[in-house]
């Protein structure tokens, strides 16, 4: 492993000029925190940092703080504590759950919101040192390889599929993102945060190299509102959604006014479908109307060779979620 020099900077302001410094010298900085994706970066030797700027030093980023508009979550707050907070489990059932679903119960003792969204994709070709989009390289391995697990929609030129549980639910509950880097502030709607490769095969969000995710903005939830999260794995515990849902209602009675529907693991974003959400604005959700949902969610799926199973596993987790959602 390549050998590198440690930073502890007071504030994330002070981060991103320490990363924007070691950038002048020619050198290369990287974030920790958590630390856990990083490392595995690092063991695969995809990044090879020369300085390491490590996050955990800075106060207050691991809070949850409240007020009339809503709560403010830090980038730092680690995924268990999250997971475990009365107030996201009470009036934002959804991240809560998706939260509680990452990884492993060690990882998300240490594993932070902020780096739960920003982990670098899962394929196993960029994992493996496959020249691909996201190493820098000019094509996709998976178009016409082992493509089980990428996208159905979304794809192209790249189709990775985004790796975070928390993304599609920050996603479905209308979030905003604080972001600070050397030139200042600036606040992005979570739906807006994350990139298709279309847009920069090389990138999933949009962060400058020396800007830093500082903490999330969750609205004050609406009356009737009820949302949770579904994931469905290959195997039961560390790995990625091969298909996952984040859904929010808001109801009135047993009527729904809107509905927000956010699918993961099926595109290189956090996959919204708008489409379906109509279906469902101003109904009574049967089990023929979740049906209904399911199947205008799908629609424009385009699946690779090896993954058309993840349309009808999609169709389900969307009904069962609903289900689940109404009768509870």
């Amino acid at each position: 492993m390549k050998t590198f020099s440690n930073a502890n900077p007071r504030d994330l302001r002070q981060a991103a000029a320490l990363s924007q410094k070691a950038r002048r010298e020619g050198k290369m900085p990287a974030f920790s925190s958590g630390g856990s994706d990083l490392l595995a970066l690092v063991k695969e030797r995809i990044v090879m940092p020369d300085v390491l700027i490590n996050l955990r030093n800075v106060k207050g980023l691991d809070q949850v703080k409240s007020g009339t508009s809503g709560v403010e979550i830090g980038g730092q707050i680690s995924l268990d504590a999250l997971s475990r907070h009365p107030q996201i489990r009470r009036d934002y059932a959804v991240l809560a759950e998706a939260a509680g679903t990452v990884a492993t119960p060690q990882i998300r003792n240490f594993g932070t919101l902020a780096g739960n969204l920003l982990q670098r994709p899962w394929c196993w070709y960029y994992r493996n040192g496959f020249p691909c989009f996201k190493a820098g390289g000019n094509q996709c391995f998976s178009v016409t390889g082992e493509n089980q697990f990428h996208a159905i929609f979304g794809g192209g030129p790249s189709y990775i599929v985004h790796p975070s549980d928390t993304a599609p639910a920050l996603v479905a509950l209308g979030a905003q993102l604080r972001i600070v880097g050397t030139s200042g502030e600036r606040t992005v709607a979570a739906a807006d945060f994350f990139t298709l490769p279309k847009q920069n095969a090389a990138r999933e969000n949009v962060l400058a190299e020396d800007e830093l995710l500082a903490s999330v903005h969750l609205p004050a939830p609406q009356p009737g509102t009820r949302s949770t999260y579904h994931k469905v794995m290959d195997r039961e515990a560390w790995t990625h959604a091969v298909v996952s849902a984040a859904i929010a209602l808001e109801m009135d009675k047993d009527v729904c006014r809107s509905a927000r529907i956010v699918l993961g693991g099926v595109a290189p974003v956090p996959w919204r479908v708008p489409e379906a959400e109509r279906v469902l604005a101003g109904q009574r959700i049967t089990t023929e109307l979740a049906a209904k949902a399911a199947e205008t969610a799908l629609a424009g799926a385009k699946p690779l060779a090896k993954n058309a199973y993840k349309v009808p596993l999609t169709k389900s987790v969307i009904q069962r979620t609903l289900a689940g959602l109404v009768s509870a």
